[in-house]
C-alpha cells in the first residue's frame, strides 16, 4: 500500500510503499475512501519542515531546551546526532477520513467488515488504516454524500469547543477566524439555535454559513458594532478558529464578550491575556484539547477502552459520532466547503497548492480520493529474492521497528559496514518507513514468519515490546536463526525457561542487547582497577527520568515494569566489571504515591569473589543531570563514569578520560556479534544474562508481593 509522508527536513512530501497492517485487538482495517488535507495544521508542519535549523529552533524553543539538556548529560556530538536523526525521520501526514471496515479484531462489536465509517486519529493519507474502536464511527445510509464525513477530526475539534465553551441554545457566539474549522463551527452553532456573528480579516461569508452578521477583526469599531448586535451586553460566547502569531483574537474576544461570558481557543494564536477585561467582567478563558476527550490517552486511542458515557458524555469519538449525525439528518452540510478532489497519487499537487498556491487558487476543503488498488493489499514489499551481498556481511532480519531501532541500532549497524538489511517485518504503522528511510531493507512484510523462514537472514533481530520478546526470541531459535534480542531477554521465569530449552537445542547463537559492558570507557576502568582480580565495591546511579504511568513500559504484560526493562544494563555492567558468578540479587522499593510505578527503587548484588554493588534507580531526577554514573572503590582507589563521556581515576595521582561523543558500547557490542557469528570469538556474555534475569525476575516478584 502507499502512503504519504513528510520529509521534515525539507518540507517535501512523498509517496512510500508499505506492506498493509495487520488487524489487532479493539481496532479495524479501513480502507481509505477519502481523506481531508488541513489547510492549517498540514500546511503549517510542511511551512516548518521547509524552514532552516535556525529558524526551526526559533519556531520550537520547547525543543531548543531538550536538545541543550541532552549536550550538558549526553555531550555535543551525541546530542546533535540525536537531533539529525530524528529530522531525518519521514513523518506520517492525515488525520480524518471516511473509509469502508475490511477487518475488524477482538473486542470490536460497533462496525463490522462492510461498513462505511467515519474515522480520526491514525487516519492517515495511507490506503489502509488501522483504527482504534473508540476512534471510528458507523456513516448512517441516509448521508449520500460521504464524503462530507471525511471532514469528521474537524468537526469534532469544532464539537468540542462548543462543549468547552459550555454554548447554550438561543445565545449569540461570536467565531473569529472563518478558515476552514470556523466555517464548520458556525454551522454546528447554527443547527444548535445559536445566532453566530463571525470575523475574519476579510470577508470570508459563505451561503451555507448563515451568519447573524460579518464583521472585519481589524475593524477600531468591531466592539461597537458587535454590542449594536446584541442589544449593548456582547455575545455570549467566543470561540477562536483563527491561526495566526498574532495577539489580536485575543484582544478582540476580550472586548466582545459579555459580563461573565466565556473565550475557548481552538486555533493557534498567541495567548496573551489582558487583565483589566477579564477581571471587570469575570470573563473565562478555555482551551478546548483537539477533538475531545481521550485525546493523547494512549489507553483511550491506542488499547481502545472508552470512558463511561455517564462521567463523559463527549469523548473523542462521541464527538466525531455526533458530527457524523448532524450530517447524516441534514442539520449540517459541508458539501459546499469541498472545493478540491485531488487524486492520492498526486497529493504533493495538493501541498503545494496550500504551501505556494502557484495558481492562485481559492481553496477550502482539500480531499484525497483514494481509486481501486489491488496492490495495497501486499503483506510484503520489495525483493525476496536472494540479494548478492560481501561475504563478509552479515545478512539482517530486524522484527520491531521501534524509536531505538530507526534512531541506535540501524544507523549504527549500517555505519559499521558489517550488516545486510534484508529483510523488515512490522505489523504496521509508521515505523516500517521511518526505518527504511535510513536503512534500506531488501523487503518490508507484515508477517515475520517470512524472515524466520528466509535462508539469505543470517540474524534475527527483535526490538520488539518487551512482552513479546520471548516468542520472538524462541521461535527464531527453532528456526535454526542467530538471535539478537534487544534487552530484556523476557519477562518471566517460564519465558526463560523455554528460552533457555529452545538454545540449548539449537546449533544458533543468541545475544541480548546488554552494551555497556562493551563501553571503551567500562574496559579501561576494568582494566586500571583490575575488578575481575581485587574485589570492589560498585555503587550506580540511574537518573533514569519521568515516563508517565500509561506509557507501554510499565504495563505489566507489554513492558513489564522500568526495573525489568531496563536496570539489567546496569546490572549486566557490574557482572561484567567484577568477572565472578552473581550470588544474590535484591530490590527494594521506594513508597510514594506520586510515583507508584516501581520505577524508584534500591537493587543490591553480591558476588562469588566478595564483591557488592549497589544501584539506585530513580525516575523522581533532574534531566539536566547525568543520567547513569558509577563510582567502584577498591584497593585505595576510585574511579568514577560520568554518563559514558568521562572517566576519573582518583587514587596516587588524579587522571582523567574524556569523549565528546557518549558511547554506551553498542558499536562495539555490534562488532562483538559480528566476530561471535564469524567463529573469531566464543560467546561468552550470555551466561550472566540468563543468571541476572532469573535473580532479577525473582526479586521483583518480591516487591510486587510485599
Amino acid at each position: 500500500m502507499k502512503q504519504l509522508f513528510l520529509n521534515v527536513n525539507d518540507g517535501s512530501v512523498r509517496l512510500l510503499d508499505q506492506p498493509a497492517p495487520t488487524v489487532k485487538e479493539n481496532m479495524a482495517l479501513v480502507e481509505s475512501l477519502y481523506t481531508v488535507v488541513s489547510a492549517g495544521t498540514e500546511r503549517g508542519l510542511t511551512s516548518f519542515g521547509g524552514k532552516n535549523l535556525v529558524q526551526k529552533a526559533f519556531e520550537r524553543p520547547d525543543q531548543v531546551k531538550k536538545v541543550l539538556d541532552k549536550v550538558v548529560s549526553d555531550g555535543p556530538l551525541t546530542a546533535l546526532e540525536s537531533t539529525f536523526n530524528k529530522l531525518a525521520e519521514p513523518m506520517p501526514m492525515g488525520y480524518s477520513g471516511v473509509g469502508r471496515v475490511v477487518a475488524c479484531g477482538r473486542g470490536v462489536t460497533e462496525v463490522q467488515a462492510g461498513d462505511l465509517v467515519a474515522m480520526v486519529g491514525t487516519a492517515y493519507h495511507c490506503e489502509i488504516n488501522r483504527i482504534s474502536r473508540t476512534m471510528l464511527t458507523k456513516v448512517p445510509e441516509e448521508l449520500a454524500d460521504y464524503r462530507q464525513a471525511a471532514f469528521c477530526a474537524l468537526g469534532g475539534i469544532a464539537l468540542e469547543g462548543i462543549h468547552q465553551a459550555e454554548v447554550v441554545p438561543g445565545e449569540t457566539v461570536a467565531v473569529i477566524g472563518l478558515g476552514l474549522v470556523g466555517q464548520i463551527v458556525c454551522r454546528i452553532l447554527n443547527a444548535y439555535g445559536c445566532d453566530v456573528i463571525g470575523y475574519d480579516v476579510v470577508d470570508k461569508s459563505m451561503d451555507g454559513t448563515r451568519l447573524l452578521s460579518f464583521i472585519n477583526s481589524n475593524d477600531d469599531s468591531a466592539a461597537d458594532m458587535t454590542k449594536s448586535l446584541t442589544r449593548g451586553r456582547g455575545v455570549d460566547k467566543v470561540i477562536i478558529t483563527a491561526a495566526t502569531d498574532s495577539n489580536a483574537p485575543m484582544d478582540l474576544a476580550a472586548a466582545i464578550a459579555r459580563d461573565r461570558g466565556i473565550i475557548c481557543m481552538i486555533g493557534v494564536t498567541q495567548m496573551n491575556i489582558d487583565r483589566r477585561p477579564y477581571y471587570e467582567r469575570e470573563l473565562s478563558f478555555r482551551i478546548a484539547r483537539s477533538y475531545g476527550a481521550g485525546r493523547y490517552d494512549s489507553t483511550y486511542e491506542e488499547q481502545g477502552i472508552d470512558y463511561p458515557i455517564g462521567y463523559v458524555r463527549f469523548t473523542e469519538g462521541r464527538n466525531i459520532e455526533e458530527f457524523v449525525r448532524l450530517l447524516a439528518q441534514k442539520r449540517v452540510d459541508v458539501s459546499d466547503l469541498i472545493t478540491h478532489e485531488i487524486p492520492f497519487a498526486d497529493a504533493a499537487k495538493a501541498y503545494e497548492m496550500i504551501t505556494k498556491n502557484p495558481n492562485h487558487e481559492r481553496y477550502i476543503g482539500v480531499l484525497l480520493k483514494y481509486e481501486e488498488n489491488q496492490e495495497k493489499w501486499k503483506d510484503t514489499v520489495g525483493s525476496t529474492a536472494k540479494k548478492s551481498v560481501s561475504g563478509d556481511e552479515i545478512r539482517l532480519g530486524l522484527i520491531g521497528a521501534g524509536n531505538f531501532a530507526r534512531s541506535t541500532m540501524l544507523p549504527i549497524m549500517k555505519e559499521s559496514g558489517k550488516f545486510a538489511f534484508r529483510g523488515l517485518a512490522t505489523t504496521g504503522g509508521v515505523g516500517a518507513a521511518q526505518a527504511n528511510a535510513g536503512t534500506q531493507f531488501a523487503y518490508t512484510t507484515n508477517n515475520y514468519k517470512k524472515l524466520l523462514e528466509d535462508p539469505n537472514i543470517d540474524l534475527i533481530a527483535v526490538s520488539t515490546q518487551h512482552g513479546s520478546h520471548a516468542k520472538f526470541v524462541v521461535e527464531a531459535l527453532e528456526a535454526d536463526k542467530n538471535v539478537y534480542c534487544e534487552k530484556p531477554l523476557c519477562l518471566t521465569l517460564e519465558e526463560l525457561e523455554r528460552i533457555k530449552a529452545a538454545y540449548e537445542k539449537s546449533k544458533s547463537e543468541l545475544f541480548v542487547g546488554l552494551n555497556r559492558r562493551y563501553a571503551p570507557l567500562a574496559r579501561q576502568l576494568k582494566k586500571e582497577m583490575k575488578t575481575d582480580q581485587i574485589p570492589a565495591v560498585y555503587d550506580f546511579i540511574a537518573n533514569a527520568g519521568f515516563i508517565p504511568q500509561k506509557h507501554w513500559v510499565h504495563d505489566e504484560a507489554a513492558g513489564g515494569g522500568r526495573i525489568l526493562g531496563e536496570a539489567c544494563h546496569f546490572i549486566d555492567l557490574i557482572q561484567y566489571l567484577d568477572g565472578s558468578e552473581l550470588l544474590d540479587l535484591a530490590v527494594t522499593a521506594a513508597k510514594n504515591d506520586a510515583y507508584p510505578m516501581n520505577d524508584n527503587a534500591l537493587i543490591t548484588l553480591r558476588f562469588a569473589s566478595g564483591a557488592v554493588g549497589n544501584i539506585v534507580y530513580s525516575s523522581m531526577g533532574s534531566k539536566r543531570y547525568p543520567k547513569e554514573q558509577l563510582r567502584v572503590l577498591s584497593n585505595g582507589t576510585v574511579c568514577e563514569l560520568d554518563n559514558f563521556i568521562r572517566l576519573r581515576k582518583f587514587g596516587a595521582s588524579k587522571t582523567t578520560a574524556h569523549q565528546l561523543k557518549q558511547d554506551k558500547g553498542i558499536k562495539a557490542e555490534y562488532e562483538y556479534i559480528y566476530r561471535v557469528l564469524k567463529g573469531k570469538k566464543k560467546n561468552s556474555a550470555l551466561a550472566n544474562a540468563f543468571r541476572a534475569q532469573e535473580l532479577l525476575i525473582r526479586a521483583m516478584q518480591k516487591v510486587k508481593e510485599a
